[in-house]
């Protein structure tokens, strides 16, 4: 862990914070050690503050630098059916073939950037003794618990057997660092953490923890282990509090932020440049630290021209100079159309401030139905029914629906949250990855095998561990 050690060591020696547009901004501090830095609530909210600024990770050009999640695009989306390179070239194109390098630098980045996330937390987590306040130190437990659960639950099902950091270690500890431990023991810290969270959480934030967002996270957890009735529960105490519904207009989701359907949602901001992102520029074509990248495939466009209802205009355009390719047009950056020419934008393209939607109301009602119908293939049970049928109105699509099959479900997943970077989960949750992503690239030619579903842990990694890590069978 290269750049894990390298950002341990800068953390120790100061304490970065962040800017976020619905929460407290706190004045940076530097030049103050770890060791007498944290000695009252207000200092250790700082590095609450931290753990969101490395979720939002760095706006640069560097590729050393952690991204966060401005990089999660080419870990899912590009590895479904629903987006690819625009030029089938560079190291962007390994995702949407299937042949992902281990010293894949995206992948490497991904990995350091969210074990960084999770030191973060972990920090967070070692210094609540000094939080005199027993609700403060809390609360601060149940954030830093959500954001290291949300974490590993990305890193565990992108990498499967990863190590397990619940404390703040130093570089020396080679033996945390670098033993992989079994998945089932990353879904049990997960699970504790985001109970935890739940108990300590309101729902004052949404780019903050929250109480709905922990439960809709766990809930997304249960499901992926296959818990139906505890994951349909939490989807009902989300849906049963009246704080969250959809937007009457599908396209004001992403452009009138922190609305009624967001529940967790990365902040960023256009100025200043380092709480901005660069990603929806790189779809645009042409800007950003890459271009032509999440490209919509023409299997993601018929599913939306077939299916999407309203959503399909809001969802992906025509490239305006290649008229046979199609871009995202869920985040245009800062919510510009591109002008006519699709590169000319009212701001800088790459610094950017939408924010990255996580968790949505759409999501929730959507796993609810999945949670009634805990891996049948159809159900027609009314509270299923109900949950299934308001996505679909919002859509336009008001035609009565008497049940629904997992299909179904799968495809109004699909064109309801298309480019959200839920579809390779989806996919895989459901039973459908072999078949579907075997289909998918024999059509298009590509190399997809069943390893293919977990990512190579990245090869400076391995080498640096001395042998104590083993690479994902296939790389």
């Amino acid at each position: 862990m290269k750049h894990i050690k390298l950002v341990i060591l800068l953390l120790l020696g100061a304490v970065v914070v962040s800017c976020q547009k619905d929460f407290l901004e706190p004045v940076p501090s530097s030049g103050i050690t770890s060791a007498n830095y944290y000695t009252t609530a207000d200092e250790v909210e700082t590095a609450v503050i931290n753990m969101y600024d490395g979720i939002q990770g760095v706006n640069s050009t560097d590729p050393d630098d952690n991204h966060g999640v401005q990089n999660e695009f080419y870990l899912t989306e590009m590895r479904s059916d629903n987006t690819r390179t625009k030029s089938q070239e560079g190291e962007a194109a390994q995702f949407e073939s299937y042949n992902v390098a281990a010293t894949n630098g995206i992948v490497s980045n991904y990995y350091a950037s969210f074990y960084n996330v999770i030191f973060r937390a972990n920090v967070v987590l070692a210094n609540l003794g000094v939080v005199e306040d027993p609700k403060a130190a809390a609360k601060f437990e149940a954030e830093a618990k959500f954001v290291r659960a949300y974490a590993y639950f990305n890193l565990v099902r992108l990498f499967g057997d990863i190590p397990l950091i619940d404390r703040v270690i130093t570089p020396s500890d080679t033996d945390v660092q670098f033993t992989r431990v079994a998945t089932s023991s990353i879904y049990e810290l997960i699970e504790s953490d985001l109970t935890t969270a739940i108990a300590g959480l309101d729902n004052t934030y949404k780019t903050r923890a929250s109480k709905a967002a922990a439960q809709a996270l766990l809930a997304k957890v249960y499901l992926t282990e296959g818990n139906y009735l505890p994951a349909q529960n939490l989807c009902e105490d989300i849906i049963n509090t009246g704080s969250f519904g959809l937007m009457d207009n599908f396209n004001d989701v992403f452009y009138s932020e922190l609305n009624k359907e967001i529940i967790f949602a990365i902040g960023y901001l256009a100025s200043p440049s380092s709480d901005s992102e660069y990603f929806s520029a790189e779809w645009m074509n042409g800007v950003g630290r890459s271009s032509g990248v999440n490209y919509v495939t023409s299997d993601a466009v018929g599913a939306l021209d077939a299916s999407g209802g309203d959503r399909t205009q809001y969802s992906y355009r025509i490239d305006p100079f290649q008229t046979s390719q199609n871009q995202v047009a869920k985040y245009f950056p800062n919510g510009d159309s591109g002008g006519a020419d699709g590169k000319t934008f009212a701001n800088d393209p790459t610094t950017a401030g939408n924010d990255w939607i996580v968790l949505r109301y759409a999501d929730v009602l959507l796993m609810h139905v999945e949670a009634i119908m805990a891996g049948a293939n159809e159900t027609s049970n009314g509270a299923a029914l109900t949950s299934f049928q308001k996505v679909r109105n919002r859509a336009g699509l008001t035609t009565p629906v008497t049940s629904v099959t997992k299909d179904d479900l799968l495809l109004e997943r699909r064109v309801e949250l298309a480019f959200e970077n839920h579809r390779l989960f989806d996919l895989i949750r459901f039973g459908k990855a072999e078949s579907v992503l075997s289909a998918y690239s024999a059509n298009n030619g590509y190399g997809y095998t069943s390893s293919d579903l977990l990512l190579p842990i990245p090869q400076n990694e391995i080498n640096i561990s001395k042998g104590l890590m083993k690479q994902n069978p296939g790389y």
